[in-house]
């Protein structure tokens, strides 16, 4: 299998997973949202917090140019730990949310 397609499974197989997990409070959802076409990758969610409408992106990975983009990371872990568990190179990750003048003081992929 070749690189892109392994790390489409594994983003894949991580969100649904992650998507798994219970909400401790409210009616909320949350979403794994794949567009393989586009190599767009989401967790949102979606529902109520009593009379407080809940709706927001949680996590959003794109793959650009064979790089693991994160461009959002609402997690308490941290998404690229977790590609990097499995099995996404370092050297294939890019904190997007990160200024791109700070990437390079990261230890993770400048672009």
């Amino acid at each position: 299998m070749d690189t892109l397609n392994r790390y489409r499974e594994i983003l894949e197989r991580l969100l649904t997973d992650y998507a798994k997990i219970p909400y401790a409070y409210g009616e909320i959802q949350t979403e794994a949202i794949f567009d393989r076409a586009g190599d767009h990758y989401l967790l949102v969610n979606v529902g109520w917090d009593n009379s407080r409408r809940v709706h927001g992106c949680l996590v959003h990975i794109d793959i650009i140019s064979g790089k693991v983009w994160i461009q959002r990371d609402g997690t308490e872990e941290g998404v690229a730990a977790l590609l990097e568990e499995a099995g996404v190179a370092r050297t294939d990750i890019v904190l997007g949310f990160r200024p791109p003048e700070i990437r390079k003081y990261t230890d993770y992929a400048v672009a």
